[in-house]
This record gives structure tokens, sequence and C-alpha cells, in this order.
């Protein structure tokens, strides 16, 4: 495959995802730039239009494109594709298959599930990204695609889905959405852990829910019951301005810096170990790092990816001890990746909308 599409299958290969030639085609019919109409943001915050030079050879990078942004804060975008094929692949569909999607952005990922064959609905709470989406699916000439506005915690009632993919961040799994699967159904969904949204496949067995851990990511998030919080919350991410001066507790841990796969499968098994794993901006550099944050969200124990325990706040002490039994315990477990745990799920949240949320982990012997 040349041109355009073809250099962005290239880029998703190299970035490890393995494709089948069925998906391969998807991306080979579907033009991305046809879901971007008004142009989407630049990392840098400025504005791609359609009439700029690089337009379609951006388009078909390997890159997020923001399309929507409230303040500084983006709202709705098109996916980075590398993600989108790898949650596509884990979704295993098949021809004929119907396919609950849970935020539609702009279109593009139900376009290539429609282009595999697919029956899909889709569904976004943003009546305006709602619309974009359906028109951009026209203009594509892409079939088979039903686009919705309403609350994704509700599903789609009417139909009886083979699979449901989720293209927001969650905390958690709404029931709604395991009963209107079949009994073979697979959720496809990014869930909330430590800081950022590890995708699971979950599967209900029995009176059950249980998932495997697809792949890291990081994803916009949810409104609603969603994103509700639960007894095992994990602590919202730190800004920089927020922290106390961290200083050093212990030293590096390892002859060189983790890269960031085996940083980010030391940071999951951090939140199973630690319900105060998260995200924070560490002064006077900003280095988002992996963070046991105390109750004020002020300080606690940074661990970087060298190893290093750096501590601050009235219980440093106290948190940099944990974070060196993190360190110690995934040592002593052979580093596992993130994608060797096991996870169960219990209903929380909301008890008037109830989800499913990771509870329990193991590591198979």
């Amino acid at each position: 495959m040349s041109g355009p599409r073809g250099r962005l299958v290239e880029q998703i290969r190299h970035s490890g995802v393995k494709l089948s030639p069925e998906l391969i085609a998807a991306f080979a019919r579907v033009p991305r730039e046809a879901f971007v109409p008004e142009g989407f943001q630049r990392r840098d915050g400025s504005w791609v239009l359609p009439a700029d030079k690089d337009f379609l050879a951006t388009v078909y990078t390997d890159d997020v494109l923001v399309t929507k942004m409230d303040g500084r804060v983006p709202t709705s975008s098109s996916s980075q594709p590398s993600l989108m094929a790898l949650m596509i692949m884990a979704l295993d569909v098949h021809p004929g298959e119907r396919v609950l999607e849970i935020g539609a952005g702009t279109g593009y990922n139900a376009a290539l599930l429609a282009a595999l064959g697919a029956e899909v609905v889709s569904i976004d709470v943003q009546e305006d990204v709602a619309n974009r989406a359906r028109s951009a699916l026209a203009r594509a000439g892409i079939s088979g695609v039903r686009v919705e506005q309403g609350d994704g915690y509700d599903g789609f009632p009417p139909v009886r889905f083979d699979r449901v993919i989720v293209t927001v961040g969650v905390t958690g799994i709404s029931p709604r959405w395991l009963a209107q699967l079949t009994p073979e159904g697979l959720v496809i969904a990014p869930v909330e852990h430590a800081g950022f949204h590890p995708v699971l496949a979950v599967r209900a067995r029995g009176d059950r829910v249980v998932a495997s851990v697809v792949s890291p990511s990081g994803f916009m998030v949810a409104a609603g019951p969603l994103t509700a919080g639960h007894p095992g919350s994990f602590p919202a991410p730190a800004a920089a301005d927020s922290m106390v001066e961290l200083v050093d507790y212990t030293g590096p841990r390892f002859a060189g810096p983790l890269d960031g796969s085996a940083y980010r499968d030391l940071w999951y098994a951090a939140g199973v170990w630690h319900r105060r794993a998260a995200h924070a901006a560490i002064p006077p550099h900003e280095q988002s790092c992996l963070m046991l944050l105390d109750e004020p969200r002020t300080g606690g124990a940074a661990i970087l990816p060298d190893g290093t325990v750096l501590a601050g706040g009235d219980e440093a002490t106290e948190y940099a001890t944990d974070a060196v039994a993190i360190l110690d315990r995934w040592l002593a477990e052979g580093r596992p990746p993130m994608t060797a745990w096991r996870v169960g799920l219990t209903l929380s949240g909301d008890r008037h909308a109830p989800i499913w949320v990771p509870t329990d982990w193991e590591l198979p012997r």
C-alpha cells in the first residue's frame, strides 16, 4: 500500500501493533481526512486547517487529532491510530457482528469497524460531536454505522451486541453494557488506574466480571456515572504548583532509567499495591512521574524511572517506605508486565447508577 494511508499503516506496524490483513484494508479504505473537515489542534496548540500544506501529511501521522476544546481542556478527538488499531485487534470483531461504541469522537473509529463488516451503534453525550460524526460518516461514504446522542452508561437497549468498545476514559464498566452483550460478548475499555487508563478486555462469567490488561493508554475522561468515585478510587493527579519540595530518600535502583514500557509496568503494579498511586508533576522541572500522594495531595513519595525515591510533606517517611516496598516487591515478582495481571471487578460507584470497578488482582503462577 502506498500514499499517506500506506505510510500510516507502516507507522502503526512500527509501533509494535500486529495488524490483520482485514484491518490493513480498513485503514486503506477509510479516509481519515474526511473526519476532520474543520481541522484539528497540534500538540503545540496551533490549529491545522484543510488549506494548510501539511494538512494531509499531519492527518496521516500516528498521533491524536484534537478536534474540540473547552478552554484548554480537549473534549473530543480522533484517537492515536496505533491505539485504535490495538483496541480493534483486541475486540476481535467479525463481519456481521454488532458493536456498541461508547464515545463517537470524529466517527473514524466507527468507520474502521464498519469497514471490517461490523454493524455499529456509536453513542456520544455531546450532541454537536454526534452530529459531526454522523455527517463525516456520510461524507466518507461509510454505511453500517448509527450515531446516537445520549449517555453512554445506558448503552443502546433495543439491540443485543457482540462487542462493546469504549473510546473515552472510564472508572468502571456499566452493567447495562454487560446486560446487552451476547453470552460470549466482550468489552474493550480504558479503565482508570493510578492516573492513567489501561485498556481492559472485560468479560462476564456467570455472576463474576473479570478482565485482562491489553495495553497502557491515556484518554479524555467520560462524564456522568462512568467516572463516579468509589471506595477504591485513586487520587486525582497533582500539579507542580501544588506540591511541596521533594528530596532524595533513596538513590537509583536501576543501572539506567526504565524505558517507558517497563516504567508503566511498575506504575501499574504500584496501583495494585497502593491506592494513593497517581500522576504528579514534580517541581522544579515539572517531570510527570509515579507518585504516592498523601491525603492533602501536596506531598508523599515519587518513584522516578531510575528507581530513585523522592519524598516530602508531613508523612514523607511513611510514603517513602511504601515506595521502597513497592520497588522491592515488583523486583521480587520478576518485574511483571501489566499484561500479566488478571483482574476481578466488583459492583460499586453511584448506587443509583453503579459500575463494575477493578478491585482484585492476581499474577498467574
